[in-house]
């Protein structure tokens, strides 16, 4: 598991670096809000996420104490390669722009342009990981991707400390079921990204009728809006309901929540500290099974 003690809530930042002219002070006011712990990866806004990290802590004059950032290698941008070599690039690509020579925890992201097989070959990115991970500059290694079947399939080798899902737990969707219990059993530490399923379900930021960047079936649809009414009748918003769905599962260990602005940030805040009546929970039960999601 991850040598880090966390907190329920991790702030994700792979919307950091979409707005030069105001993500600088995001990237200070979240090193310095209440959450401690940061996340972000080597190609998100193609390293501008990371920079503005690394320049928001010179500025505060390091990274204030108490304070952890976790960072994820991933392909060559234009060769779509993710060989060893790349892993070790991306890394120091990593330390390089946030200024820190080590890092907590370091995630293989992605890895779509390989096999499994290839990863976990010798010299290959896991390999690499490995051995970072032994010469102390990655407290702990993970593997963060979204389809769901190969996470399983890299969660199985045993090699890693740490699993990231996104957009496959959440109040209306249960697809990462058995990465929990796979997680669960080896005794690794889970961290579940964007449980608002990438907008649908943030009550005033509902940006359309998409999940996880994905068309969902009507039958998909009705069933996130049976939530929201579920919602409106016991004066719950979904943003609330949605964040302590995650937030109240023993498995997983940190909700890590994308910001994009000073204003998300606050809502956050706001939503975590929402009291949601237990009843609402059994009720939430009484909607059945949700329908499958557009994911995977």
């Amino acid at each position: 598991m991850l040598d880090v003690v966390l907190e329920p809530i991790t702030v994700g930042t792979s919307g950091l670096g979409k707005r030069p002219s105001a993500d600088l002070g995001l990237a200070k006011a979240i090193l310095t809000s209440r959450y401690r712990q940061a996340d972000t990866s080597n190609n998100y806004a193609d390293g501008e996420s990371e920079r503005l990290l690394g320049e928001a802590i010179r500025e505060l004059g390091g990274l204030p104490e108490d304070r952890v950032v976790f960072s994820k290698g991933d392909q060559d941008p234009v060769t779509g390669a993710f060989s060893g070599d790349r892993m070790r690039r991306s890394f120091e690509e990593s330390t390089e722009r946030l200024g820190l020579e080590t890092l907590p925890l370091y995630q293989l992201h992605d890895p779509y342009t390989i096999s499994v097989a290839e990863a976990m070959a010798p010299g290959g990115a896991v390999d690499v990981l490995l051995r970072l991970r032994e010469q102390g500059r990655i407290g702990a290694i993970g593997i963060a991707a979204g389809r769901r079947e190969l996470v399983e399939e890299y969660v199985k080798t045993d090699a890693f400390d740490v699993v990231l899902t996104h957009n496959r737990y959440t109040v209306v969707d249960r697809s990462a079921e058995r990465i929990l219990e796979l997680a669960t059993e080896r005794g690794m530490t889970v961290f579940n990204a964007a449980p608002f399923g990438a907008g649908i379900l943030a009550g005033d930021n509902f940006r359309g009728r998409t999940y996880g960047y994905s068309e969902p079936s009507p039958e998909f649809l009705a069933h996130v809006d049976r939530f929201r009414a579920l919602c409106a009748e016991w004066g719950v918003e979904p943003a609330a309901a949605a964040l302590h769905f995650s937030l109240r599962e023993p498995r997983i260990h940190t909700t890590v929540v994308g910001i994009n602005s000073v204003e998300r940030l606050a809502e956050l805040e706001k939503h975590e500290h929402a009291v949601i009546d237990v009843e609402f929970w059994s009720a939430l039960d009484a909607l059945g099974t949700p329908p499958a999601p557009p994911t995977d």
